[in-house]
């Protein structure tokens, strides 16, 4: 039971976790206003804003706000940081428009009645735009400095 309660008291557990948590809702709510609530966006990626970002912008924020900018874990926490939002934006973006390209394909193929590439459907929202990645780190920053603030 200590654990858990050292968990949920840890500012460096909770301000990425809150970070990840509010991306989440934010991004159901925004999706289903656009298209209808799908339950993939509860926990799955890409969409607005970032969870990645969020999350560890959050990390890196109460990280440097706990130890200091010349700490050894301030420094892990920005470089893990940047790998992950680098391969938000990079990988994950690029594999998201082969999917929708490759759905593309595969309705054409359809239509002409040919067999398709592959029974299923591609994910089509995995990576993130700049505005979806700026938005995250927003979202990490003001949570990080909510749960900063909070008298644990």
């Amino acid at each position: 039971m200590d654990f858990i309660v050292d968990l949920f008291t840890n500012k460096i557990f909770l301000a990425p976790a809150a970070s990840w948590f509010f991306a989440q809702v934010i991004k159901v709510i925004i999706d289903s206003a656009k298209s209808g609530f799908c339950k993939e966006r509860l926990v799955g990626g890409g969409g607005m804003p970032s969870s990645h970002s969020a999350t560890v912008t959050g990390l890196i924020a109460i990280t440097g706000a706990t130890f200091g900018a010349d700490s050894f874990q301030f420094a892990m926490a920005l470089f893990w940081g940047f790998i992950v939002i680098y391969d938000a934006r990079g990988v994950r973006y690029e594999t998201q428009r082969q999917g929708k390209a490759l759905n593309n394909l595969n309705e054409e193929r359809k239509e002409e009645g040919k067999q398709p590439l592959d029974i299923i459907k591609f994910k089509e929202k995995l990576g993130h735009t700049i505005p979806e990645i700026v938005a995250g780190i927003v979202l990490g920053i003001i949570c990080t400095v909510a749960v900063y603030h909070l008298p644990l």
